[in-house]
């Protein structure tokens, strides 16, 4: 008995779906909207997060050490440094390294390679490239090093300079980017699923007004409370459902005609480092965007048609 009347209670709502062709269109287009919108949220992210990745990467602080300082004592500051659960990693260059590196970079540089050998000794200390994991732990980390002077076996300090000062700005500049991204991202999705909920709300009140005559036929023959609210909730789930899978297909041509405008952005995929072509993204995340775009249309039409069912059907 209860599987009839579920399938009468989806029947009546199909009927009622196309009875009302109108106005589930119009519900449809601007729920479409909607998760077209939230499901573009979705590369957003991706080429924002790629974007960030790609600037954390190039964001790091570095320890400069003394030329006398011991090589056994910067190492044993590395892996206590490695030990901190903030800090991703931490590179050793040491001073026949630094040397070298200085010398590629002004190997066109004849006078400074001419000063550099009348110097006799390498005046280059060794160096400690560090990198948390987010941002905003590097000042951290840099006022250990500053608070803590770390020293050799023989009492003098190692540490030369630690340039946190010089990145800060634009390490407090891309920790202000991340967060403003996330609240900004957060704002749009509510907007969207508000205004959503209301037109979708308003959708079903008129369709309660129009099917007026045949709710009180229900009430005479003695239908019951879920009968006669069920049909407009299918009608909510319908509107979001249908919605979802334009706004999935709409993606289809959307990336593959613009995808080459953002291809420039760096992609931090599961497999690797690669390129962020929008189609690609679109097809190797097909299921999960489809999935976030469907449960959102099908929720987002069931709230709405449970509020509208809740205050204006009253059985």
């Amino acid at each position: 008995m209860l599987l009839v009347n579920i399938k009468r209670i989806i029947r009546t709502g199909f009927i009622s779906f196309w009875r009302n062709g109108f106005v589930s269109l119009a519900s449809v287009l601007v729920m479409t909207i909607t998760l077209f919108v939230i499901g573009s949220l979705v590369f957003n992210n991706a080429l924002l997060n790629s974007s960030i990745n790609d600037l954390k990467q190039k964001v790091d602080i570095n320890v400069y050490f003394q030329t006398k300082a011991p090589e056994a004592d910067i190492l044993d500051l590395k892996k206590k440094l490695e030990s901190f659960p903030e800090v991703a990693a931490v590179e050793y260059t040491s001073r026949e390294q630094a040397l070298e590196a200085f010398k590629k970079r002004h190997q066109n540089d004849e006078l400074t390679l001419q000063a550099l050998s009348e110097l006799g000794d390498n005046p280059l200390g060794a160096v400690l490239n560090i990198k948390t994991k987010e941002p905003s732990q590097y000042e951290g980390v840099a006022n250990f090093l500053n608070a803590s002077p770390v020293l050799s076996k023989d009492g003098k300090p190692i540490i030369d300079k630690v340039n946190f000062n010089q990145n800060k700005e634009a390490i407090n500049r891309l920790t202000d980017i991340i967060n403003s991204s996330e609240k900004s991202n957060f704002a749009k999705t509510l907007v969207l699923m508000i205004v959503s909920i209301l037109v979708t709300f308003n959708t079903i009140r008129l369709a309660i007004y129009i099917s007026r005559e045949e709710i009180s036929v229900m009430r005479l023959v003695g239908a019951s409370y879920k009968y006669i609210r069920g049909p407009f909730l299918v009608i909510g789930v319908m509107y979001g459902l249908l919605a979802g899978i334009v706004a999935v297909a709409i993606f289809y041509p959307v990336t593959y005609w613009f995808g080459p405008l953002f291809y420039p952005f760096p992609l931090f995929l599961g497999d690797g480092v690669g390129h962020l072509a929008l189609f690609d993204y679109y097809i190797h995340n097909f299921l999960q965007i489809t999935l976030i775009v469907l449960v959102s249309g099908v929720v987002l039409g069931f709230i709405s048609s449970y509020l509208a069912v809740r205050k204006y059907l009253n059985v």
